[in-house]
């Protein structure tokens, strides 16, 4: 249940104030959650770039996307504590109370029939025992005197007898209730997860979308120091992109390092080469990379030309040629 309450909350400060509210049988003030804010301020700063331009657009975009992520968090929130939390809570601090207070009850109900027991016991062999002395020494009172605790004895047994057994039906049909808890525990477990399920459905719909829009930016659009931009936007990762980005580059070795590239495009052998940046691998055909760490490359009949095969140990994958420098 507490963790729970972390999961739909994870600020403790709020969830304090949410209990002080709850105590005082009033509703906690209503406040932006980390998605809506971050969704408000992106808009904020959208427009002080200019919605008319890329970066201040996409900004926009993103935070009304945020807003909606917040929006839908905000009813996960709400469901799942109707639904889940509320109930579970409910049967811990109101069920569950009961059943152990009477469950100690019982405890302590055969404790007591255990030492009224016991001095029944007790009792009788006090009798069997006088009984025996006044076969030599008749002693009538001291008979008389262990019948009566007997028969107190018995009285008392027949007593706590009874409040134990009604204790135990007591207790019995409060346990036996536990089933039908678990089975209405077990539908408010389902409420959740469906509650988490369409909350990450949406929550995927909507970066779907936001991907889409960014996606489909036209090819002239104007930058944010006004000057128009005629290039398409194109993923940073792109190889094509990176190849024409190194090119423009001066560099020394710029030429060396295409030499030997083409060279080892038109062999069969491997080389080494040392990784120029850290690269992310897209899916399992790519090899991912860290910056300065040396591999071994080679090509591969009908690969593109922008891509070797890299290893590393027992790992294999496509790298893109421009994060690379061929070692002698």
């Amino acid at each position: 249940m507490k963790q729970t309450e972390v999961l739909l909350q994870p600020n403790p400060n709020a969830r304090i104030e949410e209990f002080v509210y709850e105590k005082l049988d009033r509703k906690a003030p209503s406040r932006m959650n980390n998605p809506e804010l971050l969704g408000q301020y992106m808009i904020d700063a959208g427009n002080e770039f200019g919605p008319g331009t890329a970066y201040g657009n996409a900004l926009i975009k993103c935070g009304e996307t945020q807003k909606r992520i917040g929006a839908a968090d905000r009813e996960l929130i709400q469901t799942s504590a109707i639904n889940f939390l509320t109930p579970l809570r409910n049967f811990i601090e109101g069920d569950y109370k009961t059943i152990t207070k009477e469950r100690k009850l019982l405890q302590n109900k055969r404790l007591d029939l255990d030492a009224a027991k016991t001095r029944l016991k007790k009792a009788k062999v006090a009798e069997a025992r006088a009984a025996q002395l006044n076969i030599s020494q008749p002693e009538e009172n001291n008979i008389m005197i262990w019948a009566e605790e007997v028969t107190k004895s018995e009285q008392e047994v027949r007593i706590t007898q009874s409040e134990f057994d009604r204790q135990a039906e007591i207790t019995r049909l409060l346990l036996e209730g536990i089933s039908s808890t678990h089975a209405h525990h077990l539908r408010c477990l389902n409420d959740f997860v469906e509650a988490q399920m369409t909350y990450y459905a949406q929550c995927y719909q909507y970066m779907l979308d936001l991907q889409k829009q960014l996606g489909s930016f036209p090819s002239t659009f104007l930058s944010n120091n006004n000057q128009s931009s005629t290039t398409p936007v194109q993923s940073v990762s792109s190889p094509s992109v990176l190849a024409s980005a190194s090119a423009s580059l001066p560099s020394v070795s710029n030429s060396m390092v295409t030499s030997g590239l083409s060279e080892l495009k038109s062999s069969s052998g491997s080389r080494k080469a040392r990784v120029l940046y850290d690269y992310d691998a897209a899916n399992s055909s790519e090899l991912s990379l860290l910056a300065d760490e040396v591999i071994t490359v080679y090509s591969i009949p009908g690969m593109d030309s922008d891509w070797l095969m890299g290893e590393r140990g027992n790992q294999k994958g496509k790298v893109p040629i421009t994060y690379l420098e061929l070692l002698n």
